[in-house]
């Protein structure tokens, strides 16, 4: 039978104008990407009448410049990036922002490379299947940035390696409120997570774990095939067939979920009252996958 296939913060406020100088500083990373710390400033009015006075509140932002896209990330009391990333124009940059280049060399960056050298602890610890040191490296990880996704992941899959469903399952109801998890640079980690969760019996939670993915990206076919294997688990027949039909309706020759229609039909798990209807999108199929060019299905 077919395996699992592979599949915005707080606005910062409107500050005044910058100087010249902090214009020209940031204009100068347009020779190049960004990277760094830059603060934005927000003048806040506090009290009434004869009392009033004026408060200005600074809120440091990440930014990261990947080509022509500018991410922006705030950071949280640890001082590393944390939570929802947000796409800015340059011109935001330059009319919003001011560098902050020694706060992030003296504090961020430092903080930064701890939590990066504790994740890689983690995983190293893990692919070699020493549990409890990986627990500890993702535990020291989380302490910094406890929605740190790759550390999320790490330490979830170490619980339910070990039988730790509990534990497992406060991970997992973590997961689920990370957008970030559902990004395509964690697409192993992802899926890797998702199998864990179905071989651990916890059936339910890996079909929410799918619904939530698929809130996020409904166009993945993978996806599709994946939640129809979780729903397979749970009994509900009806719902399995609904995605993979999905899947196919995306990609027509998505040979995984061709394989996994064609292994229900052969083990009779098809409903009588849906053969027809299972038949007919199969043939409709067939006949999309020889009009559409092929598929990539290593993706």
């Amino acid at each position: 039978m077919p395996e699992e296939q592979a599949s915005a913060p707080q606005n910062p406020a409107l500050s005044a104008p910058r100087p010249a100088a902090s214009r020209a500083a940031v204009a100068e990373t347009n020779k190049a990407e960004v990277r760094g710390v830059f603060s934005t400033q927000e003048i806040r009015r506090v009290g009434t009448g004869t009392t009033t006075r004026k408060t200005v509140q600074k809120t440091f932002w990440f930014i990261e410049q990947h080509g022509d896209v500018i991410e922006c990330q705030p950071l949280n009391p640890n001082y590393v990036p944390s939570g929802p990333k947000r796409k800015i124009t340059m011109d935001e940059l330059i009319s919003k922002f001011a560098p902050e280049p020694e706060f992030y060399l003296n504090s961020v960056y430092p903080k930064m490379q701890e939590l990066q050298r504790s994740v890689d602890n983690g995983d190293n610890h893990r692919e070699k299947g020493e549990n409890f040191a990986a627990e500890y490296e993702y535990s020291r990880a989380l302490k910094v940035d406890e929605e740190n996704v790759r550390a999320n992941f790490g330490i979830g899959l170490t619980y339910m390696e070990r039988g730790d469903a509990e534990k497992a399952q406060d991970i997992f109801e973590r997961l689920v409120k990370l957008d970030g998890a559902f990004e395509p640079e964690h697409k192993h980690l992802f899926n890797e997570f998702g199998i864990n969760l179905r071989k651990n019996k916890m059936l339910q939670q890996s079909v929410e774990y799918y619904e939530r993915a698929l809130q996020l990206s409904q166009s993945d076919e993978n996806l599709y095939m994946n939640m129809a294997r979780a729903l397979l688990e749970t009994k509900d027949i009806n719902g399995c067939i609904d995605n993979l039909l999905k899947a196919l309706e995306i990609a027509p020759k998505h040979e995984p979920s061709l394989k996994f229609l064609a292994w229900m039909i052969q083990k009779n798990l098809v409903p009588e009252e849906r053969q027809e209807a299972v038949r007919e999108a199969l043939r409709a199929v067939a006949q999309a996958a020889q009009a559409a060019p092929a598929q990539d299905l290593s993706s």
